[in-house]
């Protein structure tokens, strides 16, 4: 069986639904995770979880849960979750990124997209871990135009911001590292929200645009048209090329092309057979919201202080996407027609812009309150009865791994000792004699005793063979066989 795939960025936008698609196509995933404030690394991926599991009514099984922080050495991991990696893991997907466009007090965005790929491939270098998946952007190429091709990489650009810049040269870094045997990048287009129900957890992009318009739009008065007059002059001409995606084809084909081995080893861009244009969303705001009254004026420098009351609101709001004004190039897509020809991108039109106000105004622009986490029981506390298994000895042992799916659940393997003694690990072992594959409530009902307290003798019917079977399996003396004659 194959060994763990060590996932960063899992609980960012794009890294929740790659935890998602990971899991459905059967992948053995391990999260790495920082906890916040209010949250322990668990919740904040057992809320990701939880959410897709009332999406699909089906129950999901639980990654391993590593602690950490991509700008700390070796990834913040402590010494028993870097020996667990080193025992478990045989791949890494790096999507943890900082989408700040600027430097600011922090450090970031180059602590997180610099640092952070250093520290990643010091772990793989320590940890043996020799095939490697990272998550880069389209926008790498920063200021190019024309066709950029997926083979193109430093070719002397200059760049909008410094996100762009540190993409790039996290990239190069990644490229010069000789331990990785199998480097696969993947560059996307900017990401929006889902095209099915506009869900997202980030509003920046096209969310900036679409969330002035939802605040701005209904204070503005009606004239006599019956439409809301939103006097507003853009420096564009309202037909520029907008290399906008929607996060779950971008998982979705991540997720495909991870499971494809043939596709390892490549660069691909992830960018849309049909661009969006401002005037696209401008009209799609029009038909939402009633309203009209945008004038495209070109790339003439409109006068701040010729600016009408609407435009004072919302033109310095833009301030940040203003290098994104002119038309984005045109970004060769021949490696991913080659091997994801069959996932082709949907169209972001009028519905799916009207899809991503929706959820925005649903959530609040980001500002709603979400309900903690509840779990009733957590099979992780059950196992952290056990002693640890040392897997450097596996002699004179059966072992069974248990994939425990839906809340509180989990993944361990656990080692029958010829003594009768059961240890466990965290996550399933590569080649345990037996897999039992248990919704967690129903393991939970079965290691619970009579009186409601947890029944540690329970776990002995996961096994293949009895206890007894298995003493008087190991015990036995091998009968030499008889000398030739």
């Amino acid at each position: 069986m194959a060994g763990y795939l060590l996932l960063t960025g899992s609980t960012g936008l794009l890294g929740q639904f790659l935890v998602r698609d990971l899991l459905a196509k059967g992948h053995r995933l391990a999260l790495l995770v920082r906890g916040s404030k209010h949250e322990s690394a668990a919740e904040r991926i057992e809320k990701i979880l939880q959410r897709w599991e009332r999406k699909s009514g089906a129950r999901l099984p639980r990654p391993v849960i590593l602690e950490g922080d991509i700008r700390q050495s070796f990834l913040g991991l402590n010494a028993t979750d870097l020996k667990w990696v080193r025992s478990h893991c045989n791949a890494l997907m790096h999507s943890a990124a900082s989408l700040k466009f600027l430097a600011d007090g922090t450090g970031e965005p180059w602590i997180s997209n610099l640092d952070g790929t250093t520290h990643m491939l010091s772990l793989c270098k320590a940890s043996g871990i020799r095939n490697l998946h990272y998550v880069s952007t389209a926008y790498v190429c920063g200021l190019r135009e024309g066709i950029i091709y997926e083979s193109e990489l430093q070719c002397g650009q200059s760049f909008r911001n410094d996100y762009e810049e540190s993409k790039l040269k996290a990239e190069m870094l990644i490229r010069q590292a000789d331990f990785i045997d199998e480097l696969t990048i993947y560059r996307p287009a900017v990401i929006a929200g889902d095209s099915q129900t506009g869900y997202t957890n980030t509003y920046h992009g096209i969310y900036l645009y679409l969330r002035l318009m939802a605040l701005l739009v209904p204070r503005q008065p009606i004239g006599p048209d019956g439409r809301r007059q939103t006097r507003l002059r853009l420096p564009m001409t309202g037909d520029e090329r907008r290399n906008i995606i929607p996060v779950d084809w971008v998982s979705n084909v991540i997720a495909s092309l991870y499971t494809n081995k043939n596709a390892h080893g490549h660069t691909f861009h992830l960018a849309p057979d049909q661009c969006l244009t401002p005037r696209q969303i401008i009209e799609a705001g029009y038909n939402y919201f009633n309203s009209t009254g945008v004038e495209y004026a070109g790339y003439a420098k409109i006068d701040p202080a010729t600016y009408n009351d609407f435009e004072a609101e919302m033109l310095p709001a833009f301030g940040m996407y203003n290098n994104y004004e002119s038309t984005d190039p045109h970004f060769d897509c021949s490696n991913l027609k080659r091997f994801a020809s069959g996932i082709p991108c949907p169209a972001i039109d009028e519905k799916m812009l009207q899809t991503f106000i929706r959820y925005g105004e649903k959530d609040r622009w980001g500002k709603r309150r979400h309900s903690k986490v509840h779990v009733d029981y957590s099979a992780s506390e059950y196992f952290r009865k056990f002693p640890t298994e040392d897997v450097t000895h596996p002699n004179n042992k059966s072992r069974v791994s248990l994939d425990l799916s839906g809340p509180g659940g989990g993944q361990w393997t656990l080692w029958l000792h010829k003594d009768g003694s059961v240890k466990c690990e965290r996550g399933l072992n590569s080649e345990p004699d037996s897999l039992v594959r248990l919704p967690t409530d129903e393991f939970r009902r079965t290691t619970l005793s009579s009186n409601g307290s947890m029944d540690y003798h329970a776990i002995e019917q996961f096994f293949p063979m009895s206890v007894k079977t298995f003493m008087s399996t190991v015990n036995t003396p091998t009968e030499p066989e008889p000398a030739n004659r």
